[in-house]
Parts: structure tokens; C-alpha cells; sequence
């Protein structure tokens, strides 16, 4: 999926385009025979893409659970450099993923357990990641202001 990135974007769009169809009203003026296909390939293009629908560039990271089921998406994320963060078993391959976290990938408790304290930790970055991107443009604005008063205070006394 990774790795034929743009091929998959396209699906996507045009998912994207029979959905608007619908919307707008278009779907209405085509024959019964074409409506009835175009509602296939909808129905098709949701059931492969439907969870990615969203997804408009490559991720920044990716995390599997078990890398052994999940083979071809490791070597995909290394093929194009995107980090892998892993819960890896015992019969599974360390080296293969950039993060290892060691613990059972079968038992389910394990498995919410780590994704609970993942998923915390990445809403936490992202919130101080982006009170650090308000106070930088705070400061940013402020010094722009700044510099825009003393221009207008030395035109003033120019004159």
C-alpha cells in the first residue's frame, strides 16, 4: 500500500468523485444499469480503501502489532524510510523494525494495554506540539507589530 502510494490516491479520489456524484445530483440523470455499476465499484473502492480514505500523504510513522502477519508492510516502511514501531514477540525478529516493544502480540489485553499508552502519549505530543507552534506564531506576530511601530514612529519623526 505504501510503496504504490499514488496509484492508491487515485482510487481514493475517485471514490472521492462518486461520492460527490451522489451529492450533487448527477447519479440521477444516468441510466438504472449505470447507477447500479458505479455503486459497485463505490462499494469495492470502500470495502479496499475505505479506512485510508483520509490519508492524503505518506504517514510519518507506522506501527504494527504482529510483524510477522505484517511482513510486507515493514518492508514497504523500509523500502521508503518511514520509521516502524513494532510489538514484537518472541518468535518474531527484532532487528527487522526500528522500535521494538517488547511484549505479546497475541494476548488482546497486551495489545489494548500498549495501544491505550501509545495513543495518550502521541494526543499528548501533538497538544504540546502545537502550543509550541501558537507561542512561536505569537511571537512571531508580536515582533512583526513591534517592527511595524517603530517604522510608523520613525516616519513619524522623519517628518
Amino acid at each position: 500500500m505504501l510503496t504504490n502510494f499514488v496509484t492508491i490516491r487515485k482510487a481514493v479520489r475517485k471514490m472521492a468523485a462518486i461520492d460527490k456524484m451522489g451529492e450533487d445530483g448527477t447519479m440521477a440523470t444516468l441510466s438504472k444499469r449505470e447507477r447500479l455499476q458505479i455503486s459497485r465499484q463505490r462499494q469495492k473502492l470502500e470495502k479496499n480503501l475505505g479506512s485510508i480514505s483520509d490519508l492524503t500523504r505518506l504517514p510519518a510513522a507506522i506501527f504494527v502489532v504482529d510483524i510477522m502477519k505484517e511482513h510486507i508492510a515493514i518492508a514497504e516502511a523500509k523500502k521508503l524510510g518511514i520509521p516502524t514501531f513494532a510489538i514484537v514477540d518472541t518468535n518474531s525478529d527484532p532487528t527487522k523494525v526500528d522500535f521494538a516493544i517488547p511484549a505479546n502480540d497475541d494476548a488482546e489485553k497486551s495489545i489494548e494495554k500498549i495501544l491505550t499508552i501509545v495513543t495518550e502519549n502521541v494526543a499528548k505530543g501533538l497538544a504540546e506540539r502545537k502550543q509550541e507552534k501558537d507561542k512561536s506564531k505569537a511571537e512571531r506576530d508580536s515582533k512583526k507589530s513591534e517592527e511595524k511601530e517603530v517604522k510608523e514612529e520613525a516616519k513619524a519623526e522623519s517628518k
